[in-house]
């Protein structure tokens, strides 16, 4: 199962995950998105379920698990990556509701997805969470402080979620992307695509494929080995803030 599976990262683990023989329930808000998704996987051969909510919503979402049908049960790899970052304000002059927005998908939604799913896991004592979380979430950063906080609570979150399930055979994973071009950056900056282009010029950023690809290796280890933990940057980005945009010829 796959949350914010109608673009970027999401999207890329919907489709790693077909190619690497799983079936994939896949969620997000965006009913064209996900039905024009499902065809995808289905042409790789896997089966796909798409199902339309909002991860705020707890309701639906609690609905939506509960009608899965019994062929889509159990549920052996949750992918919480629905989230979302807005504005790049200062924190006393940023927007309260593009707050609200954050927590509730960041972090309400992610906790709301594994209250739903993980009890079965834990009762099978098989199962594996894979939380998206960010570089953003080791420290804060000019104008983000509100969306940092979000992703280092989902550190939090996804470490006291192993202590939790350790005594199962249950595992739990945060992966820490840094800079990857996606859509993300137009969604911060409410569309304007010149800006969301000026976050990634000069460096060659990685892609929703290369997380995705670092999602299904977590998922693929030895049931004894457990991938806590992976910061994942490109070449030329240092952490959170640092990054050589200089243009090199690497002939």
């Amino acid at each position: 199962m796959i949350t914010g599976a109608t673009s970027g990262i999401g999207e890329a683990c919907a489709r790693r995950f077909a190619k690497g023989g799983y079936d994939v329930i896949a969620t997000g808000r965006k009913a064209e998105r996900l039905e024009s998704l499902r065809h995808e996987v289905e042409q790789q051969g896997a089966r796909c379920l798409p199902l339309c909510f909002d991860v705020r919503d707890a309701e639906a979402a609690r609905q939506a698990v509960a009608a899965l049908p019994e062929e889509w049960r159990p549920v052996s790899v949750l992918v919480n990556n629905a989230g979302l970052a807005l504005g790049l304000d200062k924190e006393y002059e940023g927007d309260i509701s593009e707050w609200s927005q954050m927590i509730d998908t960041n972090i309400k939604g992610l906790l709301t997805m594994t209250r739903l799913i993980v009890p079965d896991m834990v009762a099978r004592n098989d199962g594996h969470v894979i939380n998206i979380g960010s570089v953003a979430g080791d420290a804060a950063y000019a104008g983000g402080s509100v969306y940092c906080a979000t992703k280092a609570a989902v550190k939090a979150i996804t470490d006291g979620l192993r202590i939790d399930v350790a005594e199962s055979a249950v595992r739990v994973t945060n992966i820490k992307p840094g800079l990857v071009e996606t859509n993300f950056s137009v969604v911060r900056f409410h569309g304007d695509k010149q800006r969301a282009d000026n976050v990634y010029k000069g460096v060659q950023p990685l892609t929703g494929d290369d997380i995705a690809d670092v999602c299904f290796y977590a998922a693929s280890a030895p049931k004894h080995v457990q991938i806590a933990e992976v910061l994942v940057l490109a070449t030329h980005q240092a952490n959170g803030t640092v990054v050589c945009r200089e243009i090199r010829d690497e002939r």
